[in-house]
């Protein structure tokens, strides 16, 4: 993961966290851009959160939306599962 723009991240406790990108795509259903982030410090084979959020590519501040409803999240959920299962990608 080397060369990837570093997200850093406040969790719960107030904690800062380093995330880095999984991957990003658009959805024309929903209108909007997402990205799916993973901790920096993960290891290779190692179960690790993910973290899918809403942005707007326009936005130069790099605002990430948590995503709002069952349905953004189904759609986010089977990208991501098409996209890690599918080994030709």
């Amino acid at each position: 993961m080397d060369n990837q723009e570093v997200y850093m991240l406040i969790d719960d406790d107030g904690n800062e966290k380093a995330f880095v990108e999984l991957f990003s795509f658009d959805s024309d259903d929903f209108g909007k851009s997402y990205i799916v982030l993973v901790p920096a410090e993960s290891e290779a084979g190692e179960d690790v959160p993910v973290l899918p959020y809403s942005f707007d590519k326009d936005d130069e501040e790099g605002v990430l939306t948590p995503i709002d409803t069952d349905e953004e999240f189904d759609m986010v959920e089977e990208v991501m599962n098409t996209i890690l299962n599918d080994e030709q990608l």
